[in-house]
């Protein structure tokens, strides 16, 4: 029997609960033709969020193809474009001869190829016969423009991790090209991007201090999903196996996750394995116990790539400060001044523990990491 709390694989239909109105959104940008930034904290429902979204337009209806890949592991110019190349031919094609004849008319005169032992070999669609030059990066970023618009066919492409777009040879230059051809592509090419990363403050670099795509992306922010919604599904999970738990038990574990969908359903999968009829407050205490016990090696990693001033810092954000650069705030925490207050705020920003909103309030990005500094590393008692 399937497990109603799935925590290794993004979830569609019944397994997917909340942010209908998120899906709306994301489904009415799509159809317009409007290409969707996404940049919420790891395992935070954004896969989620996209399939559900394509399963839903898919029901109603809608005519369109989608692609996907990731820049994780993209370190070269060369290598990303030939990732897009690739993700967008399959969209379209299905055999290497069809691959060969996509290639061949739409990106003749380029070092582009299709090359039947690198397919056969490595699965690469896309290959090079010579170095990369800035000629091939424009003829490949506007491929997809090109299809589109000949196919008569939407096509949206999903690049996940996409901040890391950043840390590619050359990123910076192939993210200005990439800039200029949506801006000039778009909109009503019948083509979107669906940019998603988990590197909050990365992705806001991109979109929002550098202002790449400025007027031609929008950005589509997770709602939180209602603890009421969370403790439904759980509750209707237990009772598929004769389980029960009592409801306000499970709301205080939704509060301490704040409603993260991954880590709740990790930490209910735990109480179900360790139980076996009513789960009772000792069961969830020792799966948040199991549960920090899975995580703690990476939050102490975390803990020791930090500076003095850093972790003072984020102790302050952990006792409720939002001015930091006060002078009370700085000799309490023993910060040094406002000036080195920005330089840490920076590098706490850089490594992905916090974020600052829009009014400069700091939020810590991970909720069970915040839980595990605030009680283990810091030993605060409520």
């Amino acid at each position: 029997m399937d497990s109603p709390f799935i925590y290794d694989k993004y979830v569609t239909g019944k397994n997917f609960i909340g942010r209908k109105g998120d899906c709306a959104i994301l489904s009415n940008m799509l159809v317009q033709g409007e290409n969707i930034c996404i940049y919420e904290p790891p395992r935070s429902g954004k896969t989620s969020l996209v399939q559900q979204t394509l399963f839903n337009m898919r029901m109603s209806g809608k005519q369109f193809l989608a692609g996907e890949f990731s820049a994780l592991s993209i370190r070269t110019a060369e290598a990303f474009v030939c990732a897009l190349g690739s993700t967008v031919v399959r969209m379209l094609a299905a055999t290497p001869s069809e691959y060969g004849e996509i290639i061949g008319r739409y990106l003749g005169g380029t070092h582009f190829v299709f090359d039947p032992g690198n397919f056969s070999d490595h699965d690469e669609v896309v290959s090079m016969n010579w170095d990369l030059e800035p000629s091939d990066i424009e003829a490949m970023l506007r491929l997809p423009y090109r299809l589109a618009r000949d196919r008569r066919t939407r096509m949206i492409l999903i690049i996940d991790e996409f901040q890391d777009i950043l840390l590619a040879d050359g990123g910076d230059d192939l993210l200005r090209e990439m800039d200029r051809i949506v801006k000039d592509e778009s909109p009503g090419s019948g083509f979107s991007y669906i940019f998603s990363g988990s590197m909050v403050n990365a992705m806001k670099d991109i979109f929002e201090v550098k202002g790449r795509f400025y007027r031609h992306v929008e950005r589509v922010t997770l709602q939180k999903v209602d603890e009421r919604e969370i403790a439904d599904h759980v509750i209707k999970g237990f009772l598929s196996s004769g389980k029960v738990m009592e409801r306000n038990l499970l709301l205080g574990a939704c509060r301490l996750l704040r409603n993260n969908l991954w880590y709740i359903n990790h930490f209910v999968a735990i109480c179900d394995s360790k139980s076996k009829g009513y789960i009772m407050e000792p069961v969830l205490v020792e799966a948040l116990s199991s549960i920090i016990s899975l995580h703690e090696w990476r939050f102490r990693d975390m803990m020791n790539g930090l500076t003095t001033h850093q972790v003072n810092l984020l102790r302050a954000i952990v006792d409720g400060c939002t001015k930091f650069s006060g002078s009370e705030v700085v000799r309490k925490y023993s910060l040094n001044s406002s000036a080195n207050v920005k330089r840490v705020k920076d590098a706490l920003m850089k490594k992905e523990i916090v974020t600052f909103t829009r009014e400069d309030e700091p939020v810590i990005l991970d909720p069970l990491f915040e839980y595990w500094v605030k009680k283990h590393y810091f030993g605060i008692k409520d």
